[in-house]
Order: C-alpha cells, then structure tokens, then sequence
C-alpha cells in the first residue's frame, strides 16, 4: 500500500481531480506561449523598431520583473478570494496584455503590454500549482502538480511553431499576430474557469466544511479516502476531526490573514518552518540562476553562433528545442509519483553541469574556429538539447510541485508567492543580461558560469531538500523537522493501510 493514502486503489487517478488539474494547467499554456514567442518575435521587433540589444534585453526581462508584482500579490489574493478566482483574475490580466502587444505601435507600448503580461505571469505561475496540489492525493499529487509545467512545456513549443508559422508575413504584421493571438485562449479560460470548483482545502480554511467535504468526495477515489483527508485538514486547522457542522468558526491562531502571517512566517519561524522557507527559496533561485532562460529565449542566438544564421532555420531549430522539452517534461510526469522528488532532482543537475560544461566548450571552439569546426557547431547544438533535456526530466517541474506541496496551509499562498517572486527575479536577471554577459566573456563563458552554479545547486539540494513522496500535504513539517519522520507519522501511514 502506498504511504498517505488511502482506498483499494490509492495509485490510481481520479478523474475528476484531473480534468480540475488540467482546466488550471490551461493558464500556464498561455504563459508559456508568450515566453517561447517572444524568443522569435524579437528577431522581427529589432528589425521593425531598429531596437539595440540592451533593449532588447529589457523587452525580455520586463515580463519577469512585473511578474514579482503579481506573484507576490498572488498569494495573498488566493488566500482572500480563493484559488479559483484568482486564475480568472490571471487569465484576464493575460487577455489585456495579449491585446496590448498585438496592438504595439511603438517599442513603448509593446514594453507596456510586456508589464501587464508580467503581472499575469506572476498570478499563474503562483496559483497553478496550488490548485493542482490542493485537489490531489498524495499518490498522485506530483504527477497532477506538474501538469502546469507540461503546460508551459505545449506552450512554448506552440509559441515556436507560431514564430515558424507567421514569420512568413509581412513584418509589420507577422510578430503582432504572434503576440496578439493569445487574447483567444484568454477569454475562453476567464469563462471556463467559473466551472471549476474551488479547492477543499481552502474551504476549509474559511470554515466552509460543507462544501469542502462535498468537492473532496469527488476528487478522491472513494469515501474513506475523502474522510482521512478531511480528518487530517481539518486537524491540521485546529477544528475538531469529528465536526461535522457546515460552517465552523475558525480559531484566530491558524487563520490565513493579517500581518501575523507575514511574522510568523519570515521573522519568527520555527525550526521547522524556516528550513521549509529555505528549502522554497533556494530551489526557485537555482531553477533559473543555472540558466535555462537563456536558453529558452535565446535560443536562436545560440544557434547564431552554432553557426545557423537563417533567421528560418533557426526558429526551426527552436521548434526542436520545444519539443525536447515538452518530451522530457511528459516522461517526468509519469516518473515523479514513482521515482520520488529528491532522485530526479539529483539527476537533473548532475547532467546539468555535465551538458552545460560541453556547451560552454563546444561554443568556445565554434567562435574561435570562425565556423570551421563543423563537429563543433553540430555538438553545440547537441549539448543546448541535452541540457533542455536534463532540466526538464528533474528541476523544472520539480521546482513547482515541490514549493505547492511544503508549505503549510495557513502559509501556503504567501510561502508559494515568495518561491516565485524569487524565481522570476532569477528569471528577469539571467534574460536582461545574458546577452551582456555574453559580449563581456563570451557566449561559451557564460555556460562555464552557469555550469559553476548548477554545482552549488546540486550541493543545496542534497544536504536541504528531503524526499516529500508519498507524505499528505498535513504531515510536511514533520518530514522538514530534523530526525524525525517521527512516531506520529509512523502510526498514520498504519492507520491509513488499514483501508
């Protein structure tokens, strides 16, 4: 029997919880599509407005530094409203930027549009993984959890095969369809999210039991799997496990609100807490400080120096990159509930420092060869898909259901909103000056240094994230509490075998 859960069959997925996973995944869809469709249309923006690369770089980088706004304002947003709710308010943020870049006049307005995406990245990137999180069990809760990034994963590549598609069209029209034709999708999840049902356990924590214990019936696999999670919420917020009142008064000390979340959280931690904090940070900070952004968005550069020049072979040969991508996403999906958190993490950066060490050599030689070293070029292009693959069988997706799942309810939105403030400053500060790293120690200089970091990520991860496989979303502080896996966590896991 699997640990934290529950039922004849606790592996299997329950469809419901997956169709709610996949509506939120949607969001993520459309924020991957802006961020792989920008990596082309800028060929075509620089052309139109005769732009510098210090522009350029800002053009790139804008979207994530607004996303700091939204995700930090995300979070406390969900905790008000609802997790729902929030992923409407995104996917219309989303649906006003999409038509303010389609519209962009001018390099001005087109930066505008960038900012208000930005904000709506920053709701998505938070809130998507929450939902996913709170609707599943803990035998599939990492395979449901990463469904957001297989998500960023369709759209990415959609935004490359857009770049290939319309990149035909007359310039002034090409990249503004590009950029513009994501309002669609928009409207269409702002509707259908109204659908979906709000996650239990936010109910719970308003004291709305009736309708948690309704929604959690459907999104397990059978009653007695619904009673346990109930019973462990339900705890975990300070109301008795028996209650079975509809609407209940919840205790002042384990409310979601107010100034005291923000101490209780960032100045005065316990043990525990503060390692959980750490631990969400610090995988947000390495996700993009070993540089996969600039890989993803400059792709067509690297691809420059490789010695592709075409502007059409190499947005062909970005498709390429979104499609490992997307491959190596998928496979991680269907390893994560097996394999666990903690191995595929350990994985992934170990290939990472290998495969970015070898691009760093193989660009090295290419530039100096002026082209010459055909094996050189071919390699490079090798290892820029080597390390897209190695990132995401392990540390993209990983990132993401690992910061929804540790944080305690009553901290969960805040601590979540943190984790991605941090990783789109990460984001932001690796695409606005990539390209000035670059010409001050070269593009192959630039993978030595993110070579040099993927190390010290591997360091952290080993000695500072625990394995969370298997556990309920009510027993993390005891898996983050030093030697204990404790007793009573023990006795749980015999008590849920009993079903």
């Amino acid at each position: 029997m699997e640990k934290g859960t529950a039922g004849e069959n606790p592996t299997r997925i329950n469809k419901y919880a997956c169709a709610c996973a996949i509506v939120a995944s949607m969001i993520s869809i459309i924020f991957g599509y802006d961020t792989g469709v920008m990596s082309g249309a800028m060929i075509f923006v620089k052309k139109e407005f005769k732009i510098s690369d210090a522009k350029t770089e800002v053009l790139a980088g804008i979207l994530n530094l607004c996303a700091l706004v939204g995700s930090l304002s995300a979070g406390r947003t969900s905790d008000y409203i609802g997790r729902r709710y929030t992923i409407v308010i995104a996917s219309v943020i989303f649906l006003c930027g999409s038509v303010v870049m389609g519209y962009g006049p001018s390099y001005a307005v087109l930066l505008l549009g960038r900012c208000i995406a930005g904000v709506g990245v920053g709701f998505a990137l938070m809130i998507a993984p929450v939902y996913s999180a709170e609707v599943s069990s803990p035998s599939t809760r990492g395979f449901l959890t990463s469904l957001p990034e297989v998500g960023i994963s369709i759209g990415i590549l959609l935004g490359y095969l857009s770049n290939y598609i319309f990149s035909g069209l007359p310039l002034r029209i090409g990249w503004r369809i590009m950029l513009g034709i994501a309002a669609i999708p928009s409207l269409f999840l702002a509707i259908g999210i109204i659908k979906m049902p709000e996650s239990p356990r936010w109910l719970i924590m308003k004291g709305r039991l009736g309708e948690a214990k309704e929604i959690m019936y459907k999104v397990s696999n059978d009653p007695e799997e619904a009673e346990f999670r109930l019973r462990e919420i339900k705890k975990a917020m300070g109301i008795d496990e028996n209650c079975d009142d509809d609407i209940v008064k919840i205790p002042d000390s384990v409310k979601s609100q107010g100034e005291g979340v923000w101490k209780e959280l960032l100045l005065k931690p316990t043990k525990s807490l503060r390692w959980i904090l750490i631990a969400g940070i610090g995988i947000h900070f390495f996700e993009h400080a070993t540089g996969i952004e600039a890989v993803i968005l400059y792709s067509h550069k690297i691809f420059d120096k490789a010695g592709v020049h075409d502007h059409k072979h190499q947005i062909l040969a970005t498709v390429g990159v979104g499609l490992t991508k997307l491959t190596f996403i998928l496979l991680s999906t269907l390893l994560i509930d097996r394999v666990g958190r903690r191995k595929l993490l350990l994985t992934s950066l170990s290939g990472m420092v290998v495969t970015l060490t070898g691009l760093g050599i193989f660009l090295t030689l290419a530039e100096h060869s002026g082209g010459k070293l055909i094996w050189a070029l071919v390699l490079s292009i090798i290892t820029t898909y080597a390390v897209v693959m190695f990132f995401n069988i392990g540390l993209g997706p990983v990132t993401w259901v690992y910061t929804a799942e540790i944080f305690p309810l009553k901290f969960r939105g805040l601590g979540v909103g943190i984790g991605v403030a941090v990783n789109r400053l990460m984001n932001a500060t690796v695409s606005m000056s990539f390209l000035s790293i670059s010409a001050a120690i070269t593009t192959g200089g630039a993978f030595f240094m993110f070579a040099g970091i993927s190390v010290i990520a591997l360091i952290f991860f080993y000695f500072f994230l625990p394995e969370t496989k298997g556990k309920s979303l009510e027993e993390m502080e005891a898996v983050f509490t030093r030697g204990t896996c404790s007793k009573d966590v023990v006795s749980k896991e015999v008590e849920i075998g009993k079903y």
